[in-house]
């Protein structure tokens, strides 16, 4: 392992903890898992991964006192990166269960697909399957942790709510689903977030936890 690099992935009792740690091993890095906030702190990279409901990720963050740390974390310039649910919970708002506020790091929503698609046809909700990411702008990409990728590269998804940004210059890549083209990874500054799973995708995806971790 690389001690040189102190990595914390953020647990709030939902998700992918594990795969994404083993992610983290499989390229040489021992991150921590932590609800500890002066770890979290202290460290000098943060994921935030996650797979569940919307509102009791945000309620479980804010028991942990999780949400004030995740901004300063974010504000003190150091690398963060989101997956899933943690993309989803960056954003102002979701629409899951009712209204929910989120961390409102990106200003945007999070709505949930619609029932059936653009031909009128029922819709599988959620996505579970490997899709394309596309690349709106391909200089923005060799500059985020999506640098070894290029356009069409298939990722491994599973969601059934998406991202809005309200801002479309945050939008990294976009994936359509049932005729839908919405927003699947957002890069802001040294914040970067996706809706896929990168440790479920292969050596594209595990790249891309290389490439993060090597900023």
């Amino acid at each position: 392992m690389k001690p040189e690099k102190k990595i914390a992935i953020i647990d709030y009792h939902l998700g992918n903890l594990f795969s994404v740690q083993q992610a983290c091993r499989h390229i040489g890095y021992d991150a921590v898992v932590t609800s500890d906030k002066n770890i979290l702190m202290e460290s000098d990279y943060a994921i935030l991964p996650g797979v569940g409901a919307f509102g009791d990720a945000m309620s479980v963050l804010k028991e942990f006192d999780l949400i004030s740390p995740i901004h300063d974390f974010i504000e003190s310039g150091k690398p963060f990166m989101g997956v899933c649910l943690g993309l989803q919970l960056l954003f102002t708002e979701s629409e899951e269960f009712g209204s929910n506020k989120g961390l409102n790091v990106i200003e945007g929503i999070t709505r949930k697909f619609p029932a059936s698609n653009t031909s009128g046809e029922i819709l599988k909700v959620p996505q579970i399957e490997w899709n394309q990411i596309h690349v709106p702008s391909t200089d923005k990409m060799k500059q985020s942790p999506l640098s070894g990728c290029k356009e069409g590269d298939f990722m491994y998804f599973v969601h059934s709510y998406y991202v809005m940004p309200t801002d479309k210059e945050y939008v990294l890549t976009t994936t359509t689903y049932g005729g839908l083209e919405y927003c699947s990874s957002v890069v802001k500054k040294n914040l970067f977030a996706c809706q896929f799973h990168p440790e479920k995708s292969g050596e594209h995806g595990i790249d891309i936890y290389r490439k993060f971790l090597n900023q």
